[in-house]
Formats: C-alpha cells, structure tokens, sequence
C-alpha cells in the first residue's frame, strides 16, 4: 500500500499538543510535516516557533496543502466544528477530545459515512493503551464476554496517593493538576465525567453500542471517605473507579462505571498512580491484560502519534461490531452488589434493596452491603448525595435468573415449598 505524505494542522498545544510536536521532532522517519497550530491565547509564551501559530481556525481548515487535522483541545463545542468542517473539506481527523466525541459519536459516525474521511481517537480513551484499535481488529463481539478497565489516570493518581500515602483529597488531587494528569477541571476526572465518555465509546468499538453518556450509570471519587479505605483493608480490597460492561444471558450488555472494591489479586489492583489497565474476557482466550499510562504528555501524545502513523495507510475504523455484526443494547434490567456508606439512615432508600447482607454502625458512620436493581440507582441522587458513598462489590452484577435462584433456594430453606 502506497505511503501517504502528511501535512498536518494542529488545534490546541496545551499538554498534549506540546507533546505531540516534541515527538513529531523525535520521528522524522514519519515524514509528517507540522504546517501551522491554531491556538486560543497568542500572549502566552511557547517553546516553538513564533511562525507556526496562528488564531484563525479557518487558516488550518481552508488550507489545501494541509490534509490531517488533529485536534487536542479541551473545549467539546469547537472541536466538534473543527472536526465536522475538516471531514466536510475533505480531510482526515485525529481528535483526544473524549468528551466532544462522546457526546457527538452518533453525528460522526454518519460524516464518516457521507464523506468517506477517516476520524481517529485511539488517544481518547486509555492515552497510551491500543485498546480501540485492539476491540476493532481482533474481539468478535459474540465472543467478548465482559471488559472492564481503569480509563482515568487523574483518579488512579488521587486514590493511590491518598491511601498509599496518606494524603488528603485535596493534597491528591493538586498534585494530579501539578503533574499534568488532571484535566484543567477537575470536576471532569474527579466526579467520573472523563471516565464515561471514554467508556462510552468503548462500548461503541467492543459491542457496537452508541450510548450517550448521560444515559450510563456512573459517578467518580468525590464521595470516598477515609472510613471506606478502612473498610477495604480491613476486607483485603483495593478502591479503583472502574468503567465495566458484560454481556448478559438475554444478549443484552450492563455497563457503568463506578467505585469498585478490587481483590488485591486481580489486575486492576495492580494499577497505580496515572496508568490505566484494562482486562478484557473473551469467549476463547480467556482474560487478558493490558496496561499502560493513561495520563500526561507523552504517553498521550505517543497515541495521536500512532493514529497519524496510521493514516499513511489511510486506516479507517470499520466499526465492525456496529455495521457488520448484530449491535448489542445497553440494559438497565439487572442488579448490582453495593457497599454503601452514609451519616443517616434517613437518607437511605432501605426499601429498595433486595435484600441487605451485611451492616456496621459506627459513631460517625454506618456502612452496608445489600442487593439493588440497577434502575434504582439511574437517575437518582440519593446515592450521590448527603455525603454518601457507594463501592461495587468484586463481582458486582446479578442478574435476573440469579436472583430468583437465590430468593427460591432461601425459601426453600425456609421450609416454604413454591
């Protein structure tokens, strides 16, 4: 296949568009030339040359000579018309902006389509990590059973400094900011925002699901209380946010992303500081690991860099799940195990649990572990709210026929014949 030169025009050098051209610098073998970066505020001092930058997006998009648009800002609204003009002018497009793509996925997919222009985001979801591109090629969705990851290396970095180290939330997280791993709002890391818009589009590339974010199940880290690491040590877990989606017996998928007891045996209990790790289980391979740093400069650059190396080849997303298989739907019908932790009892909807395994009343705080339907956690606040926490248990989901399983073998405990 013929190698296609590249000229590219960049949007945004923040942290990841820095990156991006120091490692352009490192890669001459690429032959992809930096023509001009379209950037907000001309004032502040860059380590390049004065002659490359500019403030008129419509240089970049207008421009012939420039046939890659890569896209690294953090505003989701003009990278969304960055993106969709450059497929429109007939260019291809590499984007980190999850968010925009998350919330827009629907609408691109069909520019794709119309205009037969390539859109990357391999950077968008686990930085360093080839996971799209991995789903894509090589997970037949009838034989992906379950995936589950750490898609956030900003809240990876706050929780295993605050419980390995010892420091405060907030000593955590301005570290994170310092360090470049969290975003330039918090809110979007630490409350779990980043997090489900790059799950997603996951979901999209492993079972063909598009999904807006808002209708996924999710919260971040702000709620975890020093009193839940206790309890995690003291049961032998590690606290992650944990993005995870499975594959239900009625073919639908379960997907959410949530605080999560781990085993300290398991991958994901491996994963520290800024690195992601995603495990995906498959119908004949079993359960495999990937790993790698989710936040920073370089190693997101490394996958903007790996997406334009890929368009000398023209590569497209075929989005095989979505247009060549059957697409699985996102149920909301199934269960999960919770450890919940709260100040009130007056708070908590007791109600609802199908039934409560575990209970501990201290003087400050009460925690326990019970069995809920999903479809009282969508859409609440309850559980968000008040200052209380709510961890998924290890094994988490429950479904439908386990329940009833459960409730008959209870029952006939019980002595009562059904």
């Amino acid at each position: 296949m013929q190698q296609q030169s590249l000229r590219i025009g960049l949007f945004g050098f923040g942290v990841v568009g820095e990156g991006l051209y120091k490692v352009l610098k490192q890669t001459p073998s690429l032959k992809a030339e930096l023509v001009k970066v379209c950037i907000k505020h001309p004032e502040k001092k860059r380590n390049a040359p004065a002659e490359l930058f500019c403030t008129d997006k419509n240089i970049l998009l207008n421009d012939d000579n420039i046939n890659v648009i890569v896209e690294v800002t953090d505003d989701a609204d003009a990278a969304f018309d960055i993106v969709s003009t450059a497929l429109r002018q007939g260019k291809a497009v590499v984007s980190a902006n999850k968010k925009m793509l998350a919330e827009h996925l629907r609408e691109l997919l069909q520019l794709q389509l119309e205009t037969g222009n390539s859109l990357l985001y391999e950077s968008a979801a686990c930085a360093s990590i080839p996971v799209i591109r991995n789903l894509e090629e090589y997970y037949d969705n009838d034989l992906l059973h379950a995936i589950k990851a750490i898609v956030n290396g900003s809240t990876n970095f706050i929780l295993t400094k605050m419980f390995e180290e010892n420091l405060s939330f907030a000593e955590a997280l301005l570290l994170a900011q310092q360090s470049g791993f969290a975003e330039s709002n918090p809110k979007l890391d630490v409350e779990g925002y980043d997090a489900v818009n790059k799950w997603s589009l996951l979901l999209n590339h492993a079972y063909g699901i598009i999904e807006h974010p808002n209708n996924i199940l999710f919260t971040g880290i702000q709620n975890i209380q020093s009193s839940d690491a206790q309890v995690a040590q003291e049961k032998k877990f590690e606290i992650k946010l944990v993005a995870q989606a499975k594959k239900l017996k009625d073919g639908n998928v379960a997907a959410f992303v949530l605080p999560q007891f781990t085993k300290v045996d398991e991958p994901l209990s491996f994963v520290k500081n800024e690195y992601n790790g995603v495990v995906i289980e498959s119908g004949f391979a079993d359960k495999q690991f990937f790993y790698g740093k989710g936040a920073g400069s370089f190693p997101t650059a490394s996958a903007v860099l790996s997406d334009i190396a890929a368009l000398r080849y023209q590569y497209k997303y075929e989005y095989k799940k979505l247009y060549h298989h059957q697409p699985h739907t996102l149920s909301h019908d199934f269960y999960l195990k919770v450890y919940l932790s709260f100040t009130d009892w007056h708070h908590i909807p007791k109600e609802k649990f199908e039934w409560i395994e575990e209970w501990h009343a201290g003087e400050e705080r009460k925690y326990l572990v019970g069995v809920i339907h999903a479809q009282h956690l969508y859409g609440q606040e309850w559980w968000k709210t008040n200052q209380t926490s709510l961890i998924v248990m290890p094994e988490p989901i429950i479904e439908n026929v386990e329940i009833k399983k459960i409730k008959k073998r209870s029952l006939e405990l019980a002595g009562i014949k059904i």
